[in-house]
């Protein structure tokens, strides 16, 4: 079974985000072993400098880099990265499995985004949109491309 790491800078806050999670985890779980881990986000003043957001990623990429699994392909969620369609993405996550990859990490930075230490480490840089979303929506609109691309691989009636 494949193991699915979402590595993310903040806690939801809001009660209907948690639980579109918690029914994608629940969707998910035959599939992969999902786990979140959810790391704390560096406080910042209300208009921080350009100094002050680039010490506050940096100290964040710090506690990303370390969350992930030695072996684990890691996918980054960033405005610069690549966009694939649902069934590129589907394709992608089987190949890593059949491939002997059964660990994928997902990084996703916080509202300032990434330090380019997380970017570099990344084995495929992934943009889901041009668009911006609220931050801790994003989380949720990741998981649901998950469970998309297991139903594709597996042929079923979720994709359409």
């Amino acid at each position: 079974m494949q193991h699915i790491y979402i590595i993310c800078i903040g806690k939801l806050k809001e009660h209907y985000l948690t639980s579109a999670v918690l029914e994608c985890t629940k969707r998910l779980s035959p599939y992969c072993k999902l786990i979140i881990k959810e790391l704390p986000a560096e406080k910042l003043p209300l208009n921080p400098s350009l100094a002050e957001i680039n010490t506050a990623l940096k100290k964040e990429g710090d506690a990303l880099l370390s969350a992930i699994p030695p072996l684990a392909y890691t996918f980054v969620l960033c405005v610069e990265g690549r966009q694939i369609s649902s069934e590129a993405f589907s394709e992608t996550l089987s190949s890593l499995y059949l491939t002997g990859k059964s660990c994928a990490a997902f990084i996703i930075g916080s509202s300032y985004g990434l330090d380019t230490s997380v970017k570099k480490r990344g084995d495929f840089l992934l943009s889901l949109s041009k668009m911006t979303f609220p931050h801790q929506l994003f989380r949720v609109m990741l998981l649901e491309q998950i469970y998309r691309a297991y139903q594709i691989n597996k042929g079923g009636k979720y994709h359409k």
